[in-house]
């Protein structure tokens, strides 16, 4: 709130933006709202506009702006109301409409507030083909303030995104633009003040077989999922890995586990929930066919389902054990009850996954009061894929995120990271491949796995 009134009054020079990263349960559109209610207050607004890239997130927004009293509908439903609702979608199907009704509105002072706004890429070679970002430049132009909030403030593509000042700054001998929010929430600090839960990582490793048919006798070749360092051969083993039918059983060992620990969890936390987030529809169903054959109650849940809607509201509120998804679930998903999370998915951008996993992190204001700090831990189970393993080192840290094309970055190399932990990490021999265990906020680097004799 003292960071709007003071980029109000005080304009930056770089323009009328602000960006907040703060990781999931840190109170962001909770705070937006009340920033945005002291400045109605203060008479410095008169109406504000909320964009954001999902039905579910724009209803928990709504249910957010009643608590506080004040008039957010969706575009359209009340001319008159002070808060309006715009998908990013719609705000770039239609934005010559919503130009010419924010036109309307005159000399009135209002605010633009981007929900994951790291979604609105801008591109300055192809500024038409970032579709979202382009519609909210231009329909955002008039505010007197645009408000950018993120869990993950960077993208895959390294490309900039709306609401961000870029800065630069020198590293050693070279002059690199980056992103710096104006004001940064890392998962450590909400960790270590009690209000998100801390997770505990398993990464399930394995011997991966792959068949040579070029020379005509198919004599294979065997791969460590976690050792691989060749890239092709890395992305080979995941996509094998997270199958069900492959003979590594990788996948069903993490699955496998994962219920395991649910079942472990609900002693104490009785309403506990999982969430598997998989591949595609197809792989979905038949992780969703093993769960219920194990006698799970699973919610299957995805973009083509009329009813994934409703799916996700009931799971909140205690439908099912598992919730297997695909991407519905990765972002501004809210479940208190989530406790377990298995990633079986071939996506491994760094966005993605942090998304995925901090589902898992949330608090409900009942257990506060009866947990300890640090709270009960989540966990998450997935494949040890050594890029998996490395975003999962830095999940709780903010870390710099430098532009494409301005500064050159990549991935960070699995197995790095320069940081300590005073439990190291603690391998578990299951028959198979060995599942490594990592604790705390900040985890440990990971042990080297060998090649049996």
């Amino acid at each position: 709130m003292q960071l709007l009134r003071a980029r109000l009054a005080q304009p930056d020079p770089q323009g009328h933006d602000v960006l907040i990263h703060a990781g999931p349960g840190a109170g962001k559109t909770l705070g937006a709202l009340l920033g945005v209610e002291q400045l109605l207050r203060d008479g410095r607004l008169q109406r504000f506009v909320v964009f954001c890239h999902r039905t579910a997130i724009a209803t928990q927004w709504q249910r957010a702006a009643t608590r506080l009293g004040l008039d957010l509908s969706p575009w359209g439903e009340q001319p008159t109301a002070t808060g309006v609702l715009v998908s990013y979608q719609a705000a770039a199907l239609h934005r010559e409409r919503w130009l010419a009704e924010l036109q309307g509105w005159g000399e009135a002072p209002w605010l633009a507030i981007a929900d994951e706004v790291h979604h609105l890429g801008v591109d300055p070679d192809e500024p038409e083909a970032a579709a979202w970002g382009h519609a909210f430049s231009s329909l955002s132009t008039g505010a007197v303030l645009r408000l950018g909030l993120t869990g993950t403030p960077f993208r895959a593509d390294q490309l900039a995104f709306c609401a961000a000042r870029q800065v630069q700054q020198r590293e050693g001998d070279e002059l690199v633009w980056r992103i710096v929010p104006d004001l940064c929430v890392e998962p450590r600090q909400l960790i270590s003040a009690g209000d998100v839960r801390p997770l505990e990582f398993r990464f399930q490793d394995g011997w991966v077989d792959h068949a040579r048919h070029d020379d005509g006798d198919g004599v294979g070749e065997r791969s460590c999922l976690s050792g691989e360092s060749r890239e092709t051969w890395r992305a080979r083993n995941l996509r094998r890995a997270i199958r069900l039918a492959d003979g590594s059983s990788i996948a069903q060992r993490v699955l496998l586990q994962a219920r395991d620990r649910l079942e472990t969890v609900r002693q104490q936390h009785s309403d506990a929930g999982g969430l598997v987030i998989a591949r595609d529809i197809a792989h979905a169903r038949q992780v969703a066919a093993l769960l219920i054959e194990q006698g799970d109650r699973a919610v299957l849940v995805h973009s083509l389902d009329p009813e994934a809607e409703a799916n996700l509201a009931a799971f909140q509120r205690g439908m099912g054990d598992w919730l297997v998804s695909i991407d519905m679930c990765s972002e501004g998903f809210d479940a208190p009850r989530l406790r377990v999370v298995a990633y079986l998915s071939t996506v491994v951008t760094r966005s993605r996954f942090v998304q995925a996993i901090t589902r898992a992190v949330r608090l409900d204001g009942g257990r506060e009061r009866h947990e300890a700090i640090p709270r009960d831990p989540s966990y998450v189970f997935a494949p040890a894929d050594p890029l998996l393993m490395s975003y999962a080192r830095s999940w709780s840290l903010s870390e710099p995120y430098l532009l494409r094309g301005r500064a050159q970055a990549s991935e960070p190399a699995a197995g790095t990271g320069g940081w300590s932990a005073s439990r190291p990490p603690a391998a578990i021999a299951d028959g198979a491949g060995s599942v490594i265990a990592m604790s705390g906020p900040q985890l440990p680097g990971f042990l080297q796995q060998k090649r049996p004799a």
